[in-house]
């Protein structure tokens, strides 16, 4: 038996290990296991199975909860100012566009207002997943930021839904920053929002080049349509706009065609490959030429004018206020029709404007013009001419309140002595053939507030006088004398019935109200005269037919409101009296337009202002000549303009009017006026006969029996015979006396002129006018004055160079 001690075997799991220098190698703990030896060289720099994993986890949930953090700290913002702003779209009354407003050229419209060929145009250009796939494609992000890192091309990587948010939530930097809130803002919008409504904004706020934001914009700027009228091809081209919108539009850049039409034929390709057209269908479309001209969106020439007075009647009117109009969006549909406001324009252009000599003639460059055309029966306004040119002139001559009214008022004097049963002085009711003192300066009666003796044009003395003749020749004295006889406040409460505001500057209740010192708009004295062509019936005027917010929702607009102003006998014997102006007064001018026509001339003191106001039974037409400063603004007389001596009334306003009446009522028959005269109407009113007595006027040559000499009037019924028949050998059935063939109505003239069928003076220069005077009358060589001679323009008008000082 051997007694050496055996060596001991190693224990499982044991390994020797070599000694250190000092000590000897220690036992292992049987059973544990031993510690993995550390990695030396380059193996330390490989990083471990577990640091991979573990980095990948950290970096994971690092990332969940950025996002998370991301989705809960980034909110849906308001939309950015830019995005909301609009223009507003001005129609005329069939749909054609008249104006856009605004700085940004942008009209939202609803998704059913773009064509589906649009829609799937833009789709296959930009995002044609857009209806399958999520808000946001991290793919595309990663290949177009690699795209745009490795040089081909600065790509954005972006959806439809990411495009949106940017244009309407964001702005257009290229920052991480809104890159990051692009991103949770598309993925909250894509859970809130269908994608119609999504593409819907995306399509109202891109950018298609042109100044045009929005597609409906886009398709008025390249193609002159509406959005739901584009064709597959037009919406192909407004697709390819949006890659880049300068640089692909053709006609300004037709060097950059090529790439146009590659990017076109992109966007077709794509519409095959979505099956939204076919291949055959592909094949036969051809490339559209856009426009050679943007439609223009600003406010020259009319345009500016008209948006001004649409804008001031919405606000005015309480149907829009100043800062939903300065939002935008709204289309306005106006009541103005096209070939009227054209033909307005081309009147004044071939009757004034044309004629102009501003070099050699310094007052030329003071010339103006304004006027409104209004329907009697519908109160809607159907043209307007605000003046040259908005850009070059700010004033709108058709609605500004500045220049005085002239004798275009003095038919409201006599509307309002029918509707009050109104007398004379001495007790005779006031019809067409009242008889009244024309003397110039003749002080008016009844009245106590103290003297006033107004000029008659020209300094003339018209002796005894119809109201009716008194019309024809604008006679200040007979008119102011008319205002007392009826009341200076009920002529201005008529006057206001009619369609003059009441707070109109100059409206005073005086006897100077009568010769038209207040300073009413042209389209204010639009309305008053087609009240009365509507026989009394008063509508409030309107410029509006429709209007809607974002190519939807429609705005109420206020229910016309009409109403009997005055009584129809009262509105139909002005209009006979009127007649008798254009048939053989101061308003001859306007049987150029070649229909039965009522109007009276006007001119402002000094010659700053000449109007002609008329109206046929279905269109009432107001026309002034203003003189102005075009550096100071102030007014200024028109003595010598267009080369005349003066301008009045029954000169250029009327020629515009008949020649834009003419054009305006072109293809419809001509209508009858429709009246309804007073009672007693067609009788002779006749001062008392009694020498006795203190009658007006004899101090200027009569015999108050009707017997005149030194060249005024006898007085005459206009027409109306009451039953003095006239026979060769020259027989009244009044009893009246007649010189060589002259006629009366019981009294007696010197001279053979013809009275009671037209002006009938006895002696004086022929009236170049002549013509036929209402209600039948006819008078001889054209017509007499009292002394005075006219240009053969229709007649001076009497308001012409009144002297308004000194009213009472």
């Amino acid at each position: 038996m051997n007694d050496q001690p055996q060596p001991q075997q190693p224990s499982e799991g044991w390994a020797p290990r070599e000694p250190g220098p000092a000590t000897a190698a220690a036992p292992e703990t049987p059973g544990k296991k031993p510690k993995r030896p550390k990695r030396t060289g380059w193996r330390r720099l490989i990083p471990t199975w577990r640091m991979v994993l573990g980095t990948v986890l950290t970096g994971l949930l690092l990332l969940i909860g950025a996002f998370a953090l991301g989705y809960y700290l980034v909110k849906i913002p308001a939309a950015n100012s830019a995005a909301m702003k609009q223009s507003n779209v001005y129609l005329y009354s069939d749909g054609s566009q008249l104006a856009r407003d605004g700085e940004v050229n942008r009209e939202n419209v609803t998704l059913a207002l773009i064509s589906k060929d649009a829609q799937h145009a833009v789709l296959a250009a930009e995002d044609r997943d857009f209806y399958s796939e999520s808000a946001v494609d991290p793919k595309a992000m990663i290949r177009a930021g690699w795209n745009t890192a490795t040089g081909k091309g600065k790509q954005s990587g972006s959806t439809i839904t990411q495009q949106y948010v940017k244009n309407y939530y964001l702005a257009q930097e290229q920052t991480v920053t809104r890159k990051a809130k692009e991103f949770f803002i598309a993925i909250k919008l894509d859970r809130e929002k269908s994608k119609d409504d999504i593409l819907e904004g995306y399509l109202n706020t891109s950018y298609f080049g042109r100044n045009a934001y929005g597609i409906q914009a886009a398709a008025q700027a390249y193609y002159g349509v509406d959005a739901i009228d584009l064709t597959v091809g037009q919406g192909a081209y407004l697709a390819s706009l949006l890659n880049a919108p300068s640089e692909f539009d053709v006609v300004a850049h037709p060097e950059n065609k090529p790439a146009a039409l590659a990017r076109w034929n992109y966007v077709l390709d794509g519409m095959v490959k979505k099956k939204w057209i076919t291949a055959s269908e592909r094949s036969g479309i051809k490339f559209p030429e856009p426009k050679q001209t943007v439609i223009a969106a600003g406010m020259s020439g009319q345009r500016g004018y008209i948006v001004k007075a649409v804008n001031d009647y919405l606000t005015d009117n309480k149907i829009l206020d100043e800062n939903e109009l300065n939002a935008g969006g709204y289309r306005i549909t106006t009541t103005l029709q096209k070939p009227k406001q054209d033909a307005f324009v081309k009147a004044v252009d071939d009757q004034v404007m044309e004629k102009l000599d501003k070099k050699d003639r310094k007052v030329d460059n003071y010339v103006r013009a304004g006027g409104a055309s209004i329907d009697p029966k519908t109160g809607r306004v159907l043209a307007m001419y605000g003046g040259i040119d908005y850009t070059k002139q700010y004033y709108n001559n058709a609605t500004r309140r500045d220049y005085q009214v002239g004798s275009t008022f003095k038919p409201f004097v006599f509307t309002a002595a029918v509707q009050n049963d109104s007398t004379t002085q001495d007790g005779r009711t006031i019809t067409p053939n009242t008889v009244y003192d024309g003397t110039n300066k003749r002080p008016v009666q009844g009245w106590e507030g103290g003297t006033y003796a107004p000029e008659n044009e020209d300094q003339v003395s018209y002796g005894q006088i119809s109201v009716r003749t008194a019309t024809d020749k604008s006679v200040n004295s007979v008119y102011a004398q008319m205002a007392v006889d009826v009341d200076p406040e009920k002529v201005e409460k008529t006057a206001v019935g009619l369609g003059i505001p009441s707070d109109t500057p100059d409206l005073t209740a005086s006897p100077s109200i009568a010769l038209g010192p207040a300073t009413a708009s042209v389209l204010d004295m639009a309305e008053a005269y087609a009240t009365l062509a509507n026989h009394g019936k008063r509508g409030t005027y309107t410029m509006i037919d429709k209007i809607t917010k974002d190519g939807a929702d429609v705005v109420d607009l206020p229910g016309r409101k009409t109403w009997q102003a005055v009584s129809r006998e009262a509105a139909d014997t002005t209009t006979s009296v009127l007649q008798s102006v254009v048939d053989g007064g101061t308003g001859t001018a306007a049987q150029a337009a070649g229909r039965p026509a009522a109007g009276k001339t006007g001119t402002a003191e000094e010659d700053q202002a000449a109007w002609f106001a008329g109206y046929t039974p279905n269109l009432a037409t107001v026309v002034a000549i203003m003189g102005q400063d075009p550096d100071t603004g102030a007014h200024k007389s028109l003595y010598g303009a267009l080369g005349q001596p003066r301008i009045n009334g029954g000169g250029y306003p009327a020629q515009i009017w008949a020649q834009y009446t003419k054009a305006a009522l072109k293809g419809t028959s001509a209508q009858e006026f429709d009246l309804r005269l007073q009672d007693g109407a067609e009788e002779q009113q006749l001062p008392p006969a009694n020498p006795d007595e203190d009658q007006p006027g004899t101090d200027a040559g009569q015999d108050n029996g009707g017997t005149t000499t030194g060249g005024e009037e006898t007085p005459a019924t206009e027409g109306q015979t009451n039953g003095g028949t006239t026979t060769d050998g020259g027989t009244t059935g009044d009893g009246g006396t007649t010189t060589d063939g002259g006629t009366t109505d019981g009294g007696t003239t010197t001279g053979g002129a013809t009275t009671g069928g037209g002006t009938g003076f006895p002696t004086g220069g022929t009236d170049g006018a002549g013509g036929t005077t209402g209600d039948g009358g006819t008078t001889t060589d054209g017509g007499t004055t009292d002394g005075s001679t006219t240009d053969g323009t229709g007649g001076d008008d009497g308001a012409t160079g009144t002297n308004f000082g000194g009213f009472p």
